[in-house]
């Protein structure tokens, strides 16, 4: 592992208590999980595997980024989430799908624990409580999935956009004495494949924010200056109090 590497894995510890599987098991409870995993690097631009591949493993993200893609037919790319520290990308084999429905691509040079699917099923059935543990992790994990599709088909193309910021603030979001600094750096483009328009419409629908002050853009880095009216673009249902785990990329 790089020295650069290091340091960034030593501050993004913290990270995989806030908004990680992590926090769902007890110490013990996880400790069983971390015994099934074995080590893999993956340098930046590489995937972990492609949409349609033999699945079978589960992916622990200890350090950098991985983005979930998705494929049409048409070969259009949309970009379903960016998995950080603490994440857990995962597919079960359930009997019936046993091929990936999507690519893991990496963005930043990563750290990851891997877990044969057949090892977890052992724990499932031998430790109850972890079962109810990862139950309600997985639970999570659909109330997030769903409320992206709600996000992205009842308030058109502006409220997908500002419901993505509200995610990207809250997941890579640092408050600073100009606005909330979303540290994950995404180009227009990818911005774009997130939530289903042309990266044209993402640079209008940008500048019009940026022009009501509703955002600011600083050496390509995004600050979001008004949280609430981005709130009231995609008609947030339950925000102020919209939980992080829930509301997040």
């Amino acid at each position: 592992m790089s020295r650069a590497l290091k340091k960034r894995v030593a501050g993004e510890r913290t990270q995989e208590n806030e908004l990680g599987i992590h926090r769902f098991f007890s110490e013990d409870q996880f400790a069983r999980i971390e015994e099934l995993m074995y080590p893999k690097h993956a340098e930046k631009g590489s995937y972990l595997f492609w949409e349609g591949e033999q699945a079978g493993k589960l992916y622990y993200v200890r350090s950098g980024k991985v983005k979930l893609r998705k494929s049409t037919a048409e070969g259009k790319d949309f970009m379903l989430s960016v998995m950080q520290p603490g994440d857990l990308i995962w597919e079960p084999e359930n009997g019936l799908t046993k091929v990936h429905s999507f690519s893991a691509e990496v963005l930043e040079e990563a750290e990851l624990g891997v877990v044969q699917w057949r090892d977890l099923e052992i724990l499932l059935y031998r430790y109850g409580d972890f079962a109810v543990r990862f139950m309600n992790w997985m639970a999570i994990a659909q109330r997030v999935s769903e409320s992206k599709f709600r996000d992205l088909l009842l308030f058109g193309k502006p409220g997908a956009l500002a419901s993505t910021l509200i995610r990207m603030a809250n997941t890579y979001g640092i408050a600073t004495a100009e606005g909330i600094k979303i540290t994950l750096k995404l180009t227009h483009s990818e911005i774009a494949d997130m939530i289903g328009t042309s990266r044209e419409s993402v640079n209008r629908m940008l500048n019009g924010l940026k022009e009501e002050g509703v955002i600011d853009i600083r050496q390509g880095r995004i600050y979001v200056l008004q949280l609430n009216a981005l709130r009231e673009i995609c008609h947030c249902p339950t925000c102020p109090g919209c939980p992080k785990e829930i509301c997040r990329i």
